[in-house]
């Protein structure tokens, strides 16, 4: 069995998923860390952030909340248009580029808790307000992703409804329109996407289990597996083969609780039977709310880079008042080792937001790391391990 941080494992299986309990132990020389440098773009408060060419210049720029702010420096910050605030929350969870009437121009999807709205915002191609479209009222959205579904080359949009049923929304072509397709009555919060069991279809899975999509997944029903249950998880909870032993894996991190985890999945090669062991990759740490799985130091290997979300509930989550930070975890074939990109109290350390991109801004052939949140929106310049 793989172990995590090299830690040395006392299994305790609990129904179908194993807990290993373990202590710490010596880690071994590892590649050197990737050093970033460190740039402060607004002290907007709005927790989410995407990369993409809004003017059409072949220049990325960067958009969060009301604003977008345009490159190479950044320091030219135009209008969107209004977000509606609820105490220290904005309503703008998300930022999926996607150009929703086809007109050339980069739109965004997004959507809210407080608004339970899902809703997109057309790019005008000028410097005058966006307009705001409702592509549907789900019920309150933690957050919202986009993976192509059913493999035509084009995302679905995927909001996490922990309240309220799991509906995937299909864009119409040709329109500006979504088809609604509901999965499952009830999703939980958290949720992920990826083919848990081989057979080239990629699943959904939330926080109580993982849902097997069908070969066509917008007309016959998808089966759901109750096989673990992965608390207040993140969003996203990733799929991949951690350990390289041929079967899916699961990341997750507490998004409103101390945990990092990554669950083994084992098979039974007789009676088909899955089982899963969880391994603790950072216990220490809470507010695990997004991540991704991203290849940052050029070596063909995807990190972990993750991080605590700043303030995800206010001061009402366990950890909140615990430093802040950006980290990513690289696995070396037996654990995961952490690399800081940023830590500290609030001035200092930078948290993770809802949602952040990974994209290379300078053409270093790095991917730098941008980060919204309540503590404002950074750029993490990727100055490699030299």
């Amino acid at each position: 069995m793989k172990r995590c941080l090299l830690l040395v494992p006392a299994l305790l299986m609990i129904g179908n998923v194993g807990y290993s309990q373990s202590a710490p132990a010596s880690s071994p020389k590892g590649p050197a860390p990737l050093k970033f440098v460190k740039q402060q773009i607004a002290t907007e408060s709005y927790e989410s952030v995407a990369v993409f060419d809004v003017n059409n210049d072949k220049i990325l720029d960067l958009v969060s909340g009301a604003f977008w702010y345009e490159g190479p420096r950044y320091f030219q910050r135009h209008y969107i248009g209004p977000v509606k605030q609820f105490a220290e929350y904005w309503d703008d969870f998300s930022t999926i580029p996607f150009d929703v009437n086809g007109d050339g121009r980069m739109d965004f999807i997004t959507g809210g808790w407080f608004g339970k709205s899902l809703v997109w915002k057309e790019n005008p191609g000028k410097d005058t307000e966006w307009k705001e479209h409702v592509i549907a009222t789900p019920g309150n959205i933690e957050t919202t992703r986009s993976w192509d579904i059913d493999g035509d080359g084009v995302p679905e949009i995927v909001p996490n409804t922990p309240n309220d049923p799991l509906i995937v929304y299909r864009h119409i072509k040709g329109t500006d329109q979504f088809s609604a397709h509901k999965i499952l009555d009830k999703s939980g919060h958290g949720l992920g996407f990826g083919d848990i069991n081989g057979d080239g279809r990629g699943d959904l899975i939330i926080p109580g289990g993982w849902i097997e999509a069908p070969a066509a997944p917008f007309r016959d029903a998808w089966k759901f597996h109750p096989e673990f249950n992965l608390g207040t998880a993140s969003v996203p909870i990733i799929v991949t083969d951690v350990n390289k032993d041929g079967l899916a894996d699961l990341i997750v991190g507490q998004g409103h609780d101390y945990g990092l985890d990554w669950y083994e999945q084992k098979a039974d090669k007789k009676t088909g039977k899955r089982s899963w062991i969880k391994h603790a990759i950072d216990p220490y740490n809470s507010q695990f709310h997004t991540m991704q799985w991203v290849d940052l130091d050029g070596d063909g290997s995807e990190e972990l880079l993750t991080g605590k979300r700043y303030r995800a509930h206010n001061h009402n989550d366990p950890g909140s008042n615990d430093p802040s930070g950006v980290y990513y975890y690289k696995w070396n074939g037996e654990s995961f080792t952490k690399q800081v990109i940023s830590y500290g109290q609030p001035g200092e350390g930078k948290g993770a937001g809802i949602y952040f991109d990974v994209q290379d801004l300078t053409g270093s052939g790095r991917k730098d790391v941008i980060v919204a949140g309540k503590d404002g929106l950074f750029i993490f310049f990727n100055k490699g391990s030299e």
